[in-house]
């Protein structure tokens, strides 16, 4: 007579779950709609709510999980480049690169407080640099911050409608309309404002470096 085994029910042999799934998943939620839920979430990975709990801290924690997703795109090798301005200009463009891919991503992580280990040591990489350049620890972070928001404005800009000014009809603004007029298409406004502003910023950067002391 065939005897027939029956296998136990137990835990898979591979995990269903890593927190890279999650953080890839949720940011592909977050492309999508603007937003995410862990309900939402859980459905789009095939599981149960409560098992994203085993993994991440709640909504926090799968935050974070975006925040470190986005950040591994970016090309941090560009810090090791110099001088230190072709190393800031080569790194910015690679995070603008990034955020112009993902957008909506920036209101969830520019309004929540930043804890993964792999972006604070990235962030410590950009202090060290201005640092060897001359900059005190205690104004490095007044720098970082004025760089970073002007190309997180800069990737948002990427992301506007191809007409950002629309004149109604009877509203007199001539030289506005010219200007206007005189502009290229969207893409090509957007790239050029970013040149410049990047290279008034680093202008205004090397303006801040404190003399050599004697």
């Amino acid at each position: 007579m065939t005897q027939i085994t029956q296998r136990r029910a137990g835990r898979p042999r591979k995990a269903l779950l890593d927190r890279g799934r999650i953080g890839a998943t949720a940011l592909e939620l977050v492309d999508e709609t603007g937003d995410f839920t862990l309900p939402e979430l859980a459905r789009r990975l095939g599981v149960q709510t409560a098992s994203l709990y085993h993994h991440v801290q709640g909504r926090a924690g799968v935050i974070e999980l975006l925040r470190e997703q986005v950040s591994a795109e970016m090309d941090t090798s560009a810090l090791d480049l110099g001088p230190w301005d072709v190393a800031v200009s080569a790194f910015f463009r690679s995070y603008r690169a990034v955020f112009a891919a993902h957008p909506r991503v920036v209101p969830l992580l520019t309004t929540t407080t930043i804890r993964s280990p792999q972006v604070l040591a990235a962030y410590d990489r950009m202090v060290v640099l201005l640092e060897k350049i001359g900059f005190p620890v205690d104004h490095a972070m007044e720098v970082l911050t004025a760089v970073e928001s002007f190309v997180i404005g800069s990737a948002l800009d990427l992301a506007a409608p191809d007409v950002m000014w629309e004149i109604p009809e009877g509203v007199e603004v001539p030289r506005l309309a010219d200007a206007l007029a005189s502009q290229h298409d969207a893409a090509h406004r957007a790239e050029a404002a970013f040149e410049l502003g990047l290279r008034m910023m680093l202008a205004g950067v090397a303006a801040e470096i404190p003399p050599p002391t004697a």
